[in-house]
């Protein structure tokens, strides 16, 4: 089995510089801006919580939710670790959104075509032997990236050798089954904005208990969403079709085998 890769953010050591939006923006082709809010133009941001600053990114969950609850496949956790989006594949039901528990999903609502964008923690950066571009660009060592055992001992090692830094606890290593994104912090998680009392378990689990039981139900939910995909599918092509016809002068052919 491949050894899956994450990213360690120690918040004892953020000093706020928003180095890692600049790059994160720059990578994605993003403007740069001064709201420090994950949307659907910022894939990784720091907040500031009194004296710790946070960054927020996507937490690439092992089992991510997700996926799991997207009709079409358009999220995948490689066996690297990176959980993926293909927006070629994306219909836009945004269950996603609802889903993940982190909130980390957003919706270009401003868009003509609308899709989802979140971090992907730079996975085409990975195919080619270079680190996510947040970790690159930050000049604390902020946030480590590697192999995520070895993110994990060094994680466990920092709260052995100086326990009155750090709070005990590496959130991301038994949240919801585990996360390639993991955290360290010198204050409770649940003051710098991490949601409180999540599952260990991992959420996906809970949705098949159900289904399981229901076989019906998924048979003809799955159905109904191959079928809303076909549609969209084939309004896109209407569209494109119609918008071809239109440069090129030509009138359009009701009964023409494009659409």
């Amino acid at each position: 089995m491949k050894r899956q890769v994450g990213i360690l953010i120690d918040t004892t050591q953020c000093i706020g510089c928003m180095a890692c939006e600049e790059a994160c923006a720059d990578r994605w082709g993003f403007p740069h801006t001064d709201v420090h809010e994950l949307s659907c133009e910022k894939n990784t941001v720091v907040q500031q919580y009194g004296d710790t600053y946070v960054p927020r990114l996507c937490m690439h969950c092992e089992e991510p939710t997700c996926a799991s609850v997207c009709p079409v496949g358009a999220f995948q956790k490689t066996p690297e670790g990176p959980v993926t989006y293909d927006e070629s594949k994306c219909i836009g039901c945004r269950y996603c959104m609802q889903a993940c528990p982190f909130q980390i999903p957003k919706y270009q609502w401003n868009k003509l075509n609308p899709k989802v964008t979140k971090c992907d923690m730079c996975y085409d950066r990975q195919q080619k032997g270079k680190q996510p571009a947040c970790v690159e660009a930050c000049p604390a060592q902020a946030r480590i990236f590697g192999y995520r055992d070895d993110l994990v001992a060094e994680a466990e090692k920092r709260i052995k050798e100086s326990p009155k830094t750090y709070v005990q606890q590496i959130f991301g290593i038994s949240e919801i089954e585990g996360t390639s994104t993991m955290y360290l912090a010198g204050v409770d998680f649940g003051k710098i904005g991490f949601p409180a009392n999540l599952p260990k378990r991992a959420l996906p689990k809970y949705t098949w208990d159900i289904m399981e039981k229901i076989p019906n139900y998924f048979v003809w939910g799955s159905t109904l969403m191959a079928g809303f995909w076909w549609l969209t599918d084939r309004k896109k092509k209407v569209a494109e079709y119609e918008e071809e016809m239109k440069r090129k002068n030509a009138p359009i052919n009701e009964n023409d085998d494009k659409r």
